[in-house]
């Protein structure tokens, strides 16, 4: 686990809940160091279940989850983003994203330079001092990400963080969030409905067949990065949209 993004391995991994619900079954998947993966399928898919496992937050019925929050010391490794950004709304913004740092004993003196920091490079510099409800929603969701930033985790965990945007606050997040990821040598699990948002961001896209999830189809977007608003009016990207687009009509 000591490269940079840490492998991620699912062996024939099926999760059933009590009462008998079977949300995956016989899923295989390999997550390379440095990696951006999306994930896309019909609601209620295990899209969201895989993203648990992955963080150590549930466990598989059946088969290995080999992850770095799995291991006995690596959940500092990965961090989660989610739909909604939790901020604290009593909380500056400063404060949020310190949070992370000060359960793990670490000063707001110590935490000021490193978050100060990576506010600036987030976009938030000039907003540290702000309240939640000072924000847009857009701004929100960049203190979420700041905050699961702050830890130098190797893993991003992202269930569907741009779905409640609108389309140019999610391009420019989206724009951005690539930036980051090259930047820190992250690996990236990212669940998305939007066929445009996995295909613009992502190395390969893995399309879930409905419930009992399983993987229908891997699709490799092979595009250079940096990915531009030019490469969203390419043929290429309206082709693998199409691709991806035909392979969720098979789920």
């Amino acid at each position: 686990m000591g490269e940079p993004g840490g492998h991620i391995t699912l062996e024939g991994v099926e999760k059933r809940f009590p009462g008998g619900l079977v949300a995956l079954q016989g899923v295989d998947l390999r997550i390379e160091p440095g990696e951006f993966v999306s994930i896309v399928g019909p609601s209620g898919c295990g899209k969201s279940t895989i993203l648990r496992l992955v963080a150590g937050l549930d466990t598989p019925s059946r088969g290995r989850v080999d992850a770095p929050a799995v291991t006995d010391s690596g959940s500092a490794a990965t961090a989660y983003v989610f739909q909604e950004p939790t901020l604290m709304p009593w909380a500056s913004v400063f404060d949020n994203v310190w949070l992370p740092l000060r359960l793990t004993g670490q000063s707001r003196a110590a935490a000021l330079g490193p978050v100060n920091e990576l506010l600036t490079s987030i976009g938030l510099g000039q907003f540290a001092g702000a309240f939640p409800a000072e924000l847009s929603g857009g701004m929100r969701m960049r203190a979420s990400i700041a905050r699961a930033l702050v830890t130098r985790p190797r893993l991003l965990l992202m269930d569907e963080p741009f779905a409640a945007l609108d389309e140019i606050t999610r391009s420019r997040l989206n724009a951005d969030l690539l930036a980051w990821w090259q930047a820190r040598s992250l690996s990236v699990m990212f669940v998305t409905h939007s066929v445009y948002e996995a295909v613009f961001l992502s190395q390969r896209v893995l399309v879930m067949s409905a419930r009992p999830g399983r993987l229908l189809a891997e699709i490799r977007i092979e595009a250079p990065y940096p990915r531009t608003t030019a490469f969203r009016t390419s043929q290429v990207y309206q082709e693998y949209c199409q691709r991806v687009s035909a392979a969720l009509e098979g789920a």
